[in-house]
């Protein structure tokens, strides 16, 4: 398990908080703590992106962390020991399928993945990416197998955009924020398997009323903004 940075207070007056968040918020977490700490003068916002399992786990365990945001409610339900606060919803995000941006595989449709000459790639199944990407095969009577399965949605839009796989079952964001370096497809019925994204304050925090803070900007108005502009739905 990787050590997470100590959500402790520095010399100076200075203090930093620890953000356990899933690998699909990346960019905006990223983007939301440069705001915190614009508004917080001397505090720093830390983040650890990982599979939202590894991340419910290591929170349990007692990390030294602050807040806990992952990718859908049954594996916050999982860090139950740790909330320090009921969990709130939000955002929402759906899955599309993606190619590299030259589209190798000359893939047109999700039903493509049951072709034997088009190598996909998805999520672990015990990653909530996995879960609904399995549930969205199933749904559309996919029975095509992926040729391997990434610990989280950034390491299957890696093997994208370095020409590793032919396709692969992404978030909506993060096919965004990879740009011109995909080709998108939607996938039929992705509406019906919504992945629903909660945030919580733990118990292990040594500045709650920060901890508190950074999840009140990620669920005002200022926050949604900027998850709706990445591609995130509402929650």
């Amino acid at each position: 398990m990787a050590l997470l940075p100590l959500g402790a207070c520095g010399g100076g007056g200075h203090t930093t908080i620890t953000v356990l968040a899933a690998s699909s918020l990346t960019g905006t977490f990223t983007r939301l703590g440069q705001e915190f700490e614009d508004q917080h003068p001397g505090v720093t916002v830390k983040f650890a992106f990982d599979s939202s399992a590894t991340l419910a786990q290591q929170a349990t365990q007692g990390a030294p962390a602050d807040v806990l945001a992952t990718a859908d409610t049954t594996t916050m339900d999982s860090a139950k020991a740790a909330q320090a606060s009921t969990p709130k919803v939000f955002a929402t995000n759906a899955m599309v399928l993606a190619t590299p941006a030259d589209n190798p595989a000359h893939v047109t449709s999700f039903a493509d993945l049951d072709t034997s000459s088009v190598e996909f790639v998805m999520c672990v199944p015990t990653a909530p990416c996995g879960k609904v990407a399995q549930a969205l095969l199933a749904q559309d009577h996919i029975t095509g197998t992926p040729v391997s399965e990434e610990v989280d949605v950034k390491s299957v839009l890696a093997k994208l955009t370095e020409g590793e796989a032919d396709a692969g079952i992404v978030y909506t964001t993060d096919a965004v924020a990879a740009g011109d370096q995909v080709k998108t497809f939607a996938i039929p019925g992705s509406a019906r398997q919504i992945t629903t994204y909660p945030i919580v304050t733990l118990t292990q925090s040594e500045h709650a009323g920060l901890a508190e803070a950074f999840v009140d900007l990620v669920t005002g108005s200022a926050g949604q903004k900027t998850l709706h502009e990445a591609g995130f739905g509402k929650p």
